[in-house]
Formats: structure tokens, C-alpha cells, sequence
């Protein structure tokens, strides 16, 4: 279906009545095509978009009332179907962002269960679940850039088809420059972090492992050695995430995450978003949830169930 044409059409219309009825006609068209997808040809290349959208976007157009307002609407569909608007840091098209209903753009994320349908495997204690880099990185990196993660551990962040470099080292100290020479590239567009949780879980028995750090101060002291290093390898107005928690010990709430995050302000990060991210079922908690309201009642706490994605940008 040459949809372009079509509109194209219909926008040339000089009245109100019968632009409308043009309007029904093509909706009435659509409604008979069992596709769900419909492609159409734009400079030499097979574009596509929903029907479901075309079909909404065109019954907004048909809601209109008066034809300055139609015609304002039917140009911007002409427009998000045929010019590609990019972002900065990103291949989102943003004349068409009303599809990227699944991108995340409140400061609250709220997961009941890990997304199991690619290659993410759960059984590595501590991981984070895979819909926070496919959110970070589908808004803050384009095809064809590098994104650093610190903390890899079982490489949740890699689960795309990309391109890697895995350095098993201290993170404080590897020359990352040396790195991004052997990757033909000076620089790393993004960052992701997610650092232990102090020592709720131990990933080893080294001195230099974050988890080992005897006391919250040696452990930012150690964290902040990291933030050092990396700064200087991701390129200017660029994004930097950290996924963090805080911890209860003893009676009392450690605000960890917001210790870190004063960590990053003080390298020269500037704050842009702090998300709370709240995820139903954990290792530790399912199957536990009665006991652990019964402790929370009587310990005079509430049950963890979130932790914090800080966004950063470079100055």
C-alpha cells in the first residue's frame, strides 16, 4: 500500500467534509488488511509501521474540528512516516515516538518478574535484570558506539548482538585508554554501573573487591577510585547510569545509593535522573513474603523492594 501517496492525498483536500471523508475511506481500507504491520516504499527502501498506530493516528485526525488543526495533524503523520528524526544520543525516531510505547520514561519502573524470552540466565547471584540495560541503552546509545561496564559480572549487559572486549581486572586501575586503542576508538559513549552492595553478597575473597570493603567508608573510598578512572574515557554530554540499593544492618537503613551518588557528583558528574525501580519477586525474599511481614511488623522497618538507577551526564 502506498500509504505516503495516499495521505498525501488526502492533505490536499481544500475542505473540511471531504478530507474527513477521505479520512473514513482509508480507514475503512485499512480495517479490511489482516496484516498487522504495513509496509510502504520511501526512497528506494521498505519502511513499515503498525496498523494498529496508522489506524489510531488517522481516527485523531477524523476527530478534528476545524481544517487548520487537520492539516496539522495529517503533515505531522506525512512527516513521521517519511523523515527520520533522530535523537542525539540515540536512533530513536522521534517523529515517530508515539511507538516506543515499551521505552520507559517516568522515574518509576515497576517489574514483577525478569524478562526470561532472550539469552539472560538468573543463576548469578546478584545480577540485575535485563530490562534495565535494553531500556539505558536503546535511549542512551546509537548503533556502532561503546558502552563500558565496571562491574560485568555475569555480563547481563552484553546478552545483545554486539561486539565485546571483556578485561578481567581492577577496574580502578586498568588502562582503559589501551583498551579503546586495540577497539580502533578513543572513547566509550556510555557507561553502566552496578557495583556490590557493599558486602551483602561476597563475589570474592580479593582485597580489591568492592564486597570485601571493611566499613561504608572504605568501600566509597574504593568505588570513588573506579569513578576516577572511567571519567575520563566517556566523551563529553554523555550518559553514565549506576543501579544501587541501600542495605539495613543492625537496626538501621545504610543509604548507600545516595552515598554513591554524592560519590559521582564529586568526580564532576551532574545529576540528570534518579529512577526508582521496584521488582516484585527476589532469590531472597520468594516464597518468604509472610515471614518477612511478619519481621517488618515487628521490627518497626519496611521490606526493601526497590533500588535506585542514578543517571549521570559528563560536564
Amino acid at each position: 500500500m502506498n500509504v505516503i501517496a495516499k495521505i498525501d492525498k488526502i492533505s490536499s483536500g481544500k475542505d473540511l467534509t471531504s478530507i474527513k471523508k477521505n479520512v473514513v475511506d482509508l480507514i475503512k481500507e485499512l480495517e479490511t488488511l489482516s496484516l498487522e504491520i504495513i509496509s510502504y516504499e520511501l526512497n528506494g527502501s521498505v519502511q513499515s509501521i503498525k496498523k494498529e498506530l496508522l489506524l489510531k493516528e488517522l481516527k485523531q485526525i477524523h476527530d478534528t474540528k476545524t481544517i487548520e488543526r487537520t492539516s496539522y495533524y495529517l503533515n505531522r503523520l506525512l512527516k513521521g512516516l517519511s523523515v527520520q528524526k533522530e535523537g542525539k544520543i540515540n536512533d530513536l525516531n522521534l517523529n515517530r515516538w508515539k511507538e516506543y510505547e515499551d521505552i520507559i520514561t517516568d522515574s518509576l519502573w515497576i517489574f514483577d518478574k525478569r524478562d526470561t524470552s532472550g539469552m539472560h540466565k538468573a543463576g548469578y547471584w546478584g545480577n540485575f535484570i535485563p530490562q534495565i540495560p535494553n531500556q539505558l541503552l536503546r535511549r542512551f546509545t546509537k548503533k556502532g558506539e561503546w558502552i563500558l561496564d565496571p562491574f560485568l559480572g555475569s555480563g547481563t549487559t552484553l546478552i545483545d548482538k554486539v561486539k565485546t572486549k571483556i578485561i578481567n581486572s581492577d577496574s580502578s586501575k586498568v588502562k582503559f585508554q589501551n583498551a579503546l586503542r586495540s577497539l580502533k576508538t578513543n572513547s566509550f559513549q556510555f557507561i553502566i554501573m552496578h557495583p556490590p552492595y557493599w558486602d551483602i553478597i561476597k563475589f570474592s575473597k580479593k582485597k580489591n573487591d568492592l564486597s570485601n570493603a571493611n566499613t561504608v567508608k572504605s568501600f566509597l573510598k574504593m568505588y570513588s577510585n573506579i569513578v576516577e578512572n572511567i571519567y575520563p574515557v566517556l566523551d563529553k554530554k554523555r550518559y553514565c547510569a549506576v543501579v544501587i540499593g541501600d542495605k539495613y544492618e543492625s537496626g538501621e537503613w545504610i543509604p548507600l545509593g545516595f552515598y554513591v551518588m554524592q560519590e559521582m557528583l564529586n568526580k564532576g558528574f551532574k545529576l540528570k535522573s534518579t529512577i526508582i525501580k521496584n521488582f516484585d519477586q527476589t532469590t531472597a525474599k520468594r516464597n518468604q513474603s509472610e515471614l518477612w511481614r511478619y519481621r517488618a511488623l515487628a521490627g518497626g522497618f519496611y521490606i526493601f523492594k526497590h533500588e535506585y538507577i542514578f543517571l549521570f551526564q559528563k560536564n
